[in-house]
């Protein structure tokens, strides 16, 4: 699989290598042209997977961990809430494709015309994921499409694949994302695909609450973005480990080495562990920052 991923990676760089980037990146103001769109869409396009990944967690604990996502749910005995949501503005439906065994389960999780959830982001369309089994059990996968599927204005196309790695005294995950395209208005969109591990270093003592789960991620990614017309092609490699935390939207922490074919530009940086939305990137020697919605 990791073969046919780095395949896939440099198969569709190379063949948006056929459309003519538009930036001047051996000028300074070209390479902070190229920095900024770059560094805005492999953002853009981590935090959407990320989504992916609560909600795909998220469903129930015969699946994953449940509560995760738009999946929230209030824990009686504390009092605090895990997770988004704790009323539902979608509907579930979960098909057997074995008659014979529960797994492989198809789950459809329907946001509708529009389902404004707690964090205020705004789901519709459908998301289908097939479960081989419970996602706590290592070599189990879960296996996403979208159906018409939009988070906020953004239409998001693709495969998003989480397959369980780990070990009896380790939760590990590969997390790839297939041929993604990120549609937006005015015929920007972004393509991009993903090979990432992402393994618990917080939060393991507690199975059953994903409030103080924390996990690093680690891999590399490439991509293309059609701007305003205008198009740029990146890659990008984790230098130190991403953090990602259930009990928070964003990245709060690692880098991220941007390049433009063999050359690397900037340097993303998603803080050191505080949750926000801010990324900020140095090119040049200077500093910018990206806000995520």
């Amino acid at each position: 699989m990791k073969t046919i991923m780095t395949y896939l990676l440099i198969t569709g760089l190379l063949l948006s290598a056929c459309k003519k980037q538009n930036d001047e990146s051996g000028t300074a103001t070209g390479k902070e042209e190229f920095a900024l769109a770059a560094s805005q869409s492999d953002a853009t396009a981590e935090e959407i997977f990320d989504d992916v990944f609560n909600n795909v967690m998220g469903v129930s604990p015969e699946v994953g961990i449940g509560g995760t996502g738009v999946f929230g749910r209030m824990n009686v005995s504390s009092g605090r809430m895990d997770g988004v949501d704790s009323t539902t503005c979608y509907t579930l439906a979960a098909k057997q494709l074995n008659s014979a065994t529960r797994f492989p389960l198809q789950i459809t999780i329907d946001f509708g015309s529009g389902c404004t959830a707690r964090d205020g982001r705004v789901r519709k369309g459908k998301i289908s994921v097939i479960y081989t089994g419970n996602l706590f059990i290592s070599g189990n996968s879960a296996t996403t499409t979208f159906e018409n599927y939009y988070l906020d204005n953004i239409r998001v196309d693709g495969t998003h694949k989480l397959t369980n790695v780990g070990s009896p005294d380790k939760i590990s995950y590969t997390i790839q994302v297939i041929n993604a395209k990120l549609s937006q208005s005015a015929g920007n969109y972004i393509q991009w695909n993903s090979e990432k591990t992402i393994t618990q270093v917080e939060g393991g003592a507690t199975p059953l609450i994903a409030l103080d789960d924390a996990y690093n991620i680690t891999g590399q990614a490439g991509g293309s973005v059609q701007l305003n017309g205008k198009y740029f092609q990146w890659s990008t490699a984790i230098a130190t480990p991403l953090m990602k935390r259930f009990s928070c939207r964003w990245i709060s922490k690692g880098t991220l080495s941007l390049k433009k074919g063999n050359d690397q530009v900037a340097v993303l940086d998603y803080g050191s562990g505080t949750c926000d939305n801010t990324v900020v990137f140095t090119v040049n020697g200077s500093i910018h920052e990206i806000t995520l919605h």
